[in-house]
């Protein structure tokens, strides 16, 4: 199952999805807010947003699933998987981790507080925004506000320490990316007692648009036998 960044929508994992079926049957979360679910609240809180997801996989818990999760969605991964554990159900067979530093690696970010026009400038920093989509207005319109809440969502989450996974944990990051660094990327083996691997590439924050394939290859390779 994949669940996007902030601002990020279900069908950012399309190549992805067409990529890995019919060896894996991917899912993608679509929060609320956008595109399909637009007319639905958007959801500022990310214990809050866990839960809503969690609970809507609770019919999908008799069969082995891993999770990968890109920035915000890292973090939402992480939580499922402990809402997972804490209620007794099988844990994922792997967690991948993808362009976030460890749960417990806090730092002061109010990216949420600003105007818009600085929340658009970080979109364009970090490259994983349509380009011609930011230059937009009416469609600036439409979006800006599952962005800024989603931003709230991973910048007012805190890690509540002492809770930890026994699943495999894949970190993924990229070697120029200004939201991870290397330290804050090794800290996710704090977060497991399984093992931790951590896997650079080269790239930003979106090096997984620029690798797709390699990226792709690697979950197919660590989820081969699953």
């Amino acid at each position: 199952m994949c669940l996007p960044h902030a601002g990020g929508s279900a069908s950012f994992f399309f190549p992805v999805s067409k990529a890995l079926t019919p060896a894996v049957e991917v899912l993608a979360v679509q929060y609320p807010g956008r595109q399909d679910r637009r007319h639905e609240a958007n959801i500022a809180d990310l214990p809050e947003l866990a839960d809503r997801i969690f609970a809507a996989l609770r019919g999908l818990d008799d069969r082995p699933m891993a999770l990968f999760g890109h920035s915000m969605g890292a973090v939402l991964a992480y939580e499922i998987a402990l809402r997972a554990r804490d209620a007794g159900l099988p844990s994922p067979v792997r967690l991948f981790a993808s362009g976030r530093r460890a749960p417990s690696r806090h730092r002061d970010e109010r990216v949420h507080l600003e105007p818009d026009a600085r929340i658009v400038a970080e979109l364009r920093m970090l490259s994983g925004t349509n380009a011609a989509m930011l230059a937009d207005p009416e469609v600036l319109d439409m979006i800006m506000p599952a962005v800024r809440s989603d931003y709230r969502a991973v910048e007012t989450y805190r890690h509540e320490p002492g809770r930890t996974l026994d699943c495999p944990v894949t970190v993924l990051t990229g070697d120029s990316d200004p939201r991870v660094s290397p330290d804050e990327a090794e800290a996710w083996t704090e977060h497991t007692t399984g093992p931790t691997e951590v896997e650079v590439l080269p790239g930003g924050h979106f090096f997984l648009v620029e690798h797709s394939a390699r990226v792709v290859r690697l979950v197919a390779d660590k989820l081969k036998g699953q």
